[in-house]
């Protein structure tokens, strides 16, 4: 054989493979170096290792409580009274007229509000009755009563709040972030979700990696029993068993990484790991026996109509305690369409209590200037009424209104005690300080230490971004 012929037989792959150790080398020194056996490995990392952001950023963790279905700004956030100069009637065409709607027609009848405003706090922000909890919390809150978006039905609202796009296939915000600053956390994912009420629309969707490796996608929570499904062993399966099955598939597994380079598999590899770090320490995380009756108490876990809610507040602020870089809250449903009183009411009853909880023990503990706290939906509603059930008055509700709602922030960065935006008299459109969903996200960026135009992922020939091609950081939410 001569040297033409033998450099033929030699690929990359091959000579990577059978060369200085191959590849296997590599993943080893990086498994003994998570576990300290090592000295530090300059360009070999887990996915999930932390990493540093663009600049210093405020906020380390993010706690997004996601409202799904649209919360009614006018009955929560934005008080309307000029709404009773028109309850009862339709409004002029030319406020109608390029309007699009759900379900309700143009001509359909204005709601007043019959909630009670008053001003809360030193900065004497108004909120419903509601919400007296979160209200409570005013100084520490940025209320934003300009947000708009242009989806107007909920699958697409939230996938544009969640990704940045209406399209399907994106990574979600919680993807990015773990992407761009991984975990602190060796034993729990970087991105958890934690769902409560009866389900979203939008369901996996909002917590998908898209086309970010799998690592990044975010992780489905339950608040009792085993916090993931099939996380414990079966009967008759030791860990010793269980250990030694995960380092022959790990072992297929590398082989195959090895033969194919596929960065899924390397995914997949860290994904196994991880599930059996979990095995030992989410039993512990879900174990509130070492937290006080007085902490119990504020999150209302003893409480039924608090405690679902509650509990998953207070797994929240374990989970950043524990280094879990970003938490997706998600309670559903606040779609409204009908018994706009009734059901609020009860949306609400479940969630302000423990919403407000999660901000006063943070603060209390030191997190909340390095936790970022978002709370809000994929739109408001309308001023309009909604009549499907015309058996009673008490059956009106509201249809989706993406032309101006409301959100609020806290923490991690962000200025409290003001209010940004507002809406004319009607909450029918923003009269100050448009916020879009994309100016959210690179805010939301922004305090995490991202240039929002630069966290990108090069995919299918071109560089994406969660704020796609738009957005700008809102400068007056910054402390």
């Amino acid at each position: 054989m001569d040297l033409k012929e033998f450099q033929r037989l030699q690929t990359r792959r091959h000579f990577f493979t059978h060369c200085a150790g191959g590849l296997g080398i590599i993943a080893l020194a990086h498994l003994m170096g998570i576990e300290g056996r090592t000295a530090e490995v300059s360009g070999v990392a887990s996915p999930l290792a932390p990493k540093k952001p663009h600049f210093p950023g405020k906020a380390k963790n993010v706690i997004f409580m996601f409202m799904e279905g649209g919360p009614s700004q006018m009955d929560l956030f934005d008080p309307k009274p000029g709404l009773e100069k028109w309850s009862g009637k339709p409004l002029p065409e030319s406020m109608t007229k390029d309007l699009k709607l759900a379900f309700i027609k143009k001509d359909a009848k204005v709601l007043a509000s019959p909630r009670v405003f008053k001003p809360y706090g030193q900065s004497g922000i108004e909120f419903s009755d509601y919400i007296p909890h979160i209200a409570s919390c005013a100084d520490d809150i940025c209320l934003v009563r300009s947000m708009y978006t242009e989806a107007f039905n909920h699958h697409p609202g939230q996938l544009l709040l969640m990704t940045g796009s209406t399209q399907f296939g994106r990574p979600t915000i919680g993807a990015w972030v773990t992407y761009g600053l991984g975990s602190e956390s060796q034993n729990l994912p970087g991105f958890v979700v934690l769902a409560s009420g009866v389900g979203t629309s939008g369901g996996a969707s909002n917590f998908s990696s898209g086309f970010l490796p799998s690592t990044y996608q975010g992780t489905l929570f339950r608040s009792s029993g085993d916090p993931i499904l099939y996380l414990s062993n079966p009967e008759g399966v030791s860990m010793e068993t269980q250990r030694a099955e995960l380092d022959a598939l790990r072992d297929l597994n590398q082989e195959h990484l090895t033969r194919t380079g596929d960065l899924e598999i390397a995914s997949r590899i860290a994904n196994y790991e991880l599930a059996f770090r979990m095995q030992m320490s989410a039993p512990e995380l879900l174990d509130f026996s070492k937290e006080s009756p007085e902490t119990l108490e504020l999150y209302g876990i003893n409480n039924e109509a608090t405690k679902q809610f509650g509990t998953n507040c207070l797994l929240a602020r374990r989970m950043v305690e524990r280094g879990v870089r970003f938490i997706l809250m998600m309670h559903a449903s606040w779609d409204q369409h009908t018994n706009l009183n009734k059901s609020l009411k009860k949306n609400c009853d479940a969630t302000d209590q423990p919403a407000a909880a999660l901000i006063k023990d943070l603060k209390r503990r030191g997190l909340l200037d390095s936790t970022l706290i978002v709370w809000g939906g994929e739109f408001g509603r309308t001023p309009m009424v909604e009549i499907r059930d015309t058996s009673s008055a008490e059956n009106a509700g509201r249809d989706h209104h993406p032309l101006a709602y409301s959100m609020w922030l806290a923490g991690g960065g962000i200025k409290g005690g003001q209010v940004i935006g507002a809406t004319d008299d009607l909450g029918f459109h923003i009269t100050e300080d448009k916020v879009h969903v994309h100016d959210l996200q690179a805010t939301i960026l922004h305090c995490l230490g991202f240039d929002h135009t630069k966290l990108t992922y090069r995919h299918m020939g071109r560089d994406f971004r969660l704020t796609d091609v738009a957005g700008n950081v809102v400068k007056k939410m910054l402390a």
